[in-house]
């Protein structure tokens, strides 16, 4: 594809307009990620007894993070399917088609019968739904980041582009306390239909966040690239038909692909197991059920203002330096984490996930969004920076879970196994983001980056 040297970086130059651009982008991944958290929580603690009531309990848990990483391994599948049509439409269209379909699965989810009233057919509906709930937040998280980012002066981008993932634990801290609220009642209402409301609840949300998100405008560097490559296609002889995002994707960054899945993977196994698999390590450990959720609430609250302060900070010295020091920090951490949760004890429980979230995931999350999308060129960024980051997710949030639930087990209960697995994984992260080249002052415009590895190690480069 040629390259559009011609087309500037546009950036959104009415105030109005951007605050509205970011905050679409926040309450639509507030909702998207309240819908696909909530699930994490709910497979910690009910869907084991209520979709797997046949099977041992330990076998439950393991089978309920099982449906848990279905939804993670579809995401990728989600942000190349919308990924196309925002490269190729918009994608402003996209994260309309999304947010319904994440409303819709997650309304059903609330509405499944138990195993007990229709057997086999309740865990089958179930993942169905989760697979449903995977595509729709893999189309989402790409096209909100990119209004963000491509809406952003330079400066600012790594600040912008984080808004959106301040919508992972804004919606977590949301599913958190409703779901807290709803296990206060007695057992056996909550276990019969108290873990639904909800689920059912998300249905107004979508509606709040369909009503913000349909005032915005297109994302002004994907309109300018789309001018650009009209007027080249008209002034060309027997110009080439537009090639597939995907194609392009594979053909000119398989290495940038690799490197924002490996990079961004330890952000994504603290985030996906503090969700789920802390609590049920500290509420087998001894701890109140209730006050788990309270105290994963109050890191969730301090979450959503460390990451854009990481992300501010990676605008100012680089994104690489940001994440490799949160890498690093969760590979060292790992062991005294998992430790504090499982000994029961509030305090170190408090500890445990004011230490892991609120600093160490978000040093490594809050420049994620735009040190994957900066990787990428403007008429594939969407399918580029989609597939990266939930490839991401996939290994580090989405198989984790399962993976620490059955480490566990082999472990007698003693979680050291999960720490050595939660260590290795943020330490290939470092070495991806370290090979990397700094993006920070990069320019959005034209169609293709140079690779993110150079013969000459990694240093900043001009995308032109």
């Amino acid at each position: 594809m040629t390259k559009h040297s011609t087309v500037s970086q546009p950036a959104s130059h009415d105030p109005r307009q951007m605050r509205r651009v970011l905050f679409s982008s926040y309450l639509g991944s507030v909702v998207e990620f309240y819908d696909f958290l909530l699930y994490g929580i709910a497979a910690s603690l009910v869907f084991g007894q209520v979709f797997f009531a046949n099977l041992d309990p330990m076998v439950g848990t393991i089978a309920s993070f099982g449906t848990l990483a279905a939804g993670y391994i579809a995401r990728p599948l989600g942000g190349v399917i919308f990924g196309h049509f925002g490269d190729r439409v918009g994608r402003k269209s996209m994260l309309v088609i999304t947010m319904t379909l994440m409303g819709v699965a997650s309304t059903l989810i609330g509405l499944i019968p138990t195993y007990n009233q229709i057997g086999v057919a309740a865990p089958i509906i179930l993942v169905f739904l989760r697979v449903i709930q995977g595509i729709a937040v893999g189309g989402e998280w790409g096209g909100a980041a990119l209004m963000s980012l491509e809406h952003s002066t330079k400066r600012r981008r790594g600040f912008s582009a984080s808004v959106t993932n301040m919508g992972g634990p804004s919606g977590a801290l949301l599913a958190t306390l409703i779901m807290t609220a709803c296990s206060t009642m007695p057992e056996e209402s909550f276990l019969a239909w108290g873990w639904r409301i909800p689920f059912l609840l998300s249905a107004v949300l979508v509606g709040l966040g369909m009503f913000i998100r349909l005032r915005i405008q297109e994302s002004p560097v994907f309109a300018a690239a789309q001018a650009a490559a009209a007027a080249e296609r008209k002034s060309a002889t027997g110009a080439k038909k537009p090639s597939v995002p995907l194609f392009e994707v594979l053909r000119h960054y398989p290495k940038n692909v690799l490197l924002a899945a490996f990079g961004g993977a330890g952000a994504f196994v603290i985030q996906g197991l503090l969700a789920t698999f802390a609590i049920t390590l500290a509420v087998g450990g001894g701890a109140d059920r209730t006050s788990v959720l309270m105290v994963h609430g109050i890191g969730s609250f301090l979450h959503i203002f460390t990451i854009p302060f990481f992300a501010a900070l990676s605008d100012r010295v680089g994104r690489r330096p940001v994440m490799i020091s949160g890498a690093l920090a969760a590979a060292f951490m790992a062991y005294p984490l998992f430790q504090m949760l499982a000994t029961g004890d509030m305090g170190w429980v408090l500890a445990a996930f004011l230490i892991g979230n609120p600093l160490i995931q978000a040093s490594m999350y809050g420049p994620l969004a735009a040190f994957i999308s900066e990787m990428f060129g403007t008429t594939s960024r969407y399918t580029g920076a989609s597939l990266g980051y939930q490839l991401a997710s996939t290994l580090g949030a989405g198989l984790a879970p399962l993976l620490a639930a059955t480490l566990l087990t082999v472990g007698n209960g003693n979680p050291v196994w999960v720490s050595v697995m939660v260590a290795s994984i943020c330490v290939i992260s470092a070495l991806a983001i370290f090979i990397t080249k700094e993006s920070h002052k990069l320019d959005l415009d034209g169609d293709r980056p140079e690779p993110a590895i150079s013969a000459a190690g990694p240093k900043t480069a001009r995308v032109s």
